[in-house]
Formats: structure tokens, C-alpha cells, sequence
């Protein structure tokens, strides 16, 4: 047997033992990309690469859903999500969601390398009520990830919620993942308030950091605690230049590179 032939080999005896040793409805297809099921539904990622201004070059990826029905249709995350009408269905999927993306990064990332950027949905944050990270921390252990190389995306809407957002980002910093908060415009203090808390990335809408009056302020308070700007959603050249002009340190969006079935490690399409 040659060495292409027992490395298939290896990863797929791995896999084996993984999905034997968790709860998952998962299964991987022929091109080694793997897919979970919920209900009559098959869910499976997509990524976008996320790319260093400093460096020029991709440094992680934004993991996203694509889904279908076993039937071949089509189908929006949102009308999956619509299927777990209780609180415990939601948090077995959205932690299925999690699980999926990791194995899909793990097992067809060539290098091994960079930073894996996953949302955790709202209610999932409000019907745990502690240990957050807790379950998906469990299962990189189980495939050999360590929680560091992971961004939690904290959604915006739980900015509204100051007692939650400073109880998830305790919850999931003392586990070792990486955080990443949107900046909403909503509290204008919040970043200060935060303290220790900061998240490690705070990431703004490219339109709404064109429309942003004050951003070189709001920048330069990001970087002196510590923080790094992440410019998302990048979706023409004058936002580009907006993201450079604002000093960013990381850019993401279709105009650079769209979510694709693949994890690329590529200069982005426009120069940055």
C-alpha cells in the first residue's frame, strides 16, 4: 500500500473512531467533506478566508452553514434553524453546526494551520446559562484542536444584554478561545466598560465603517487595549480603502474572496 494510500486510510479510520465517540449525526463523503444531519436536513460548511492586512496573506477562516434537504433542496440556515422550536433542539444543532465546521477545518485544512471564525447563536447563549464552550471545548479535545485556534463570534445582538455579553466572553475566555465582538454603535462606552473583558477582536460592517465620523478614534481605542479590528462584509473598492485608511488588521468579504467549498490559503483577489 503506498503512503497516499495509508494516509486515506489513517483519516478515515480517525473519523471512524471520532464520529463513534460522540452523539453526532455526521458522514463523510467521497471528496472527504464532511456533513451532519438534523431532522431531514443536511448541513455542511462553506469558508471564507480572513486575511492579515500586516501580512498580505489569508490568516484563518469564517466557517458558515450550507444546507439541504435529503431530498436535494436547497435550503437558507435560517429555515433550518426554524425546525428547533425548543431550546434544547437549538443548542444540539447549532452545536452540530460547530462540530461540523471543526471536523471540515481538521481533516481538509492542508496546512493546519490559522484561526477558525464560527458564530454561536443568540439563544443558544441565553439557554446555557453557564460552562459556555464548554461542550464544543470537549470535542476539539477529541479531535485534537486547541480552543486558541478558535474564534467565538459573539452575535451583536447580545450587546443589548451587558450582563450576558460580560458572562459569555468570562465563560469562553477561561476556556482559551479567541473572542470576537461586533461593534454596533449601540454603547458607545462599551469597550472601556469591558475592562479585562475585551474582546480580542472587535469586527465592523465595511458600510458602516464608511459611515463612521469618529473611527479613527474608535480604532485607536480598540488598539490600545489590545485589541485588533477585523473590517467584514467588504463588498466594493472604496471600502477597501476605507478598511486601510482605518489601520485595520484584518479584512473579510466577497471583494477579496467569497465562502467557497474549500479551505484556501490565497492572496486575496484585489491587492491589499
Amino acid at each position: 500500500m503506498n503512503a497516499s494510500a495509508n494516509n486515506t486510510f489513517f483519516v478515515k479510520d480517525e473519523f471512524e473512531l471520532i464520529q463513534s465517540a460522540t452523539d453526532y449525526s455526521l458522514e463523510r463523503g467521497s471528496d472527504g467533506w464532511i456533513s451532519g444531519h438534523f431532522y431531514q436536513c443536511q448541513l455542511t460548511s462553506v469558508f471564507q478566508p480572513v486575511f492579515s492586512l500586516t501580512q498580505g496573506k489569508t490568516t484563518g477562516h469564517a466557517a458558515y452553514v450550507r444546507s439541504k434537504s435529503d431530498d436535494g433542496i436547497a435550503l437558507w440556515p435560517w429555515q433550518v434553524f426554524s425546525l428547533a422550536s425548543k431550546d434544547e433542539q437549538l443548542v444540539d444543532l447549532d452545536r452540530l453546526c460547530r462540530a461540523v465546521h471543526a471536523l471540515n477545518y481538521y481533516f481538509n485544512n492542508p496546512s493546519k494551520l490559522g484561526s477558525l471564525f464560527v458564530d454561536v447563536h443568540p439563544r443558544l447563549l441565553e439557554s446555557v446559562k453557564d460552562d459556555h464552550g464548554r461542550a464544543f471545548e470537549n470535542f476539539l479535545d477529541l479531535i485534537g484542536v486547541k480552543t486558541s485556534r478558535v474564534v467565538i463570534e459573539i452575535p451583536p445582538i447580545v450587546n443589548r444584554n451587558w450582563k450576558l455579553l460580560q458572562h459569555v466572553i468570562t465563560n469562553y475566555r477561561s476556556r482559551g478561545y479567541q473572542i470576537a465582538a461586533d461593534y454596533s454603535g449601540t454603547r458607545s462606552d462599551w469597550m472601556i466598560e469591558l475592562g479585562s473583558l475585551y474582546p480580542d477582536i472587535v469586527r465592523i460592517e465595511a458600510v458602516d465603517l464608511v459611515r463612521h465620523e469618529t473611527i479613527n478614534a474608535l480604532v485607536d481605542t480598540i488598539h490600545s487595549l489590545g485589541a485588533s479590528l477585523l473590517v467584514r462584509d467588504i463588498e466594493t473598492p472604496e471600502q477597501l480603502v476605507a478598511a486601510r485608511q482605518a489601520n485595520a488588521d484584518y479584512l473579510q468579504g466577497n471583494l477579496l474572496s467569497k465562502p467557497a467549498y474549500a479551505i484556501e490559503w490565497i492572496a486575496p483577489k484585489i491587492t491589499i
